[in-house]
């Protein structure tokens, strides 16, 4: 089973920087789609970034200019580099991906890790 395990979340000061790391463990052939979500309270999740692959990646309207999702497929880790946090940036961050299995390898499926706080102060 694919299991997701994000880091790299905390407290940042308004027009800092943190970076989020998501590792993949688990048996798997490769992924299609990785992102990152995030959710505030008393709001949906909503989607932050996404690179599929082969394919160009996209950003949330609110985060573009400022952050940016990587890939290392060595090491099956995708980042999400923020700058210029905002307090409005502040949720729990989701990582995301559409997996290609052993047992599924053709049709993608979707993994979810537990979720990492960011907390922005003004």
């Amino acid at each position: 089973q694919v299991r997701l395990v994000e880091s790299g979340g905390g407290l940042a000061q308004a027009g800092g920087s943190l970076r989020l790391s998501c590792a993949a463990s688990g048996g798997f052939i490769r992924f299609s789609v990785m992102g990152w979500y995030r959710q505030s309270p008393g709001k949906q999740r909503e989607l932050v970034a996404r690179m599929p692959s082969g394919g160009s990646t996209s950003y949330a309207d609110s985060v573009k200019g400022r952050f940016t999702i990587s890939r290392d497929n060595a090491k099956n880790t995708v980042y999400l580099q923020m700058n210029s946090l905002e307090p409005q940036d502040t949720a729990v961050y989701y990582c995301n991906a559409q997996i290609l299995t052993y047992t599924s390898p053709n049709t993608p499926v979707g993994a979810w890790g537990q979720g990492t706080q960011v907390t922005v102060s003004s």
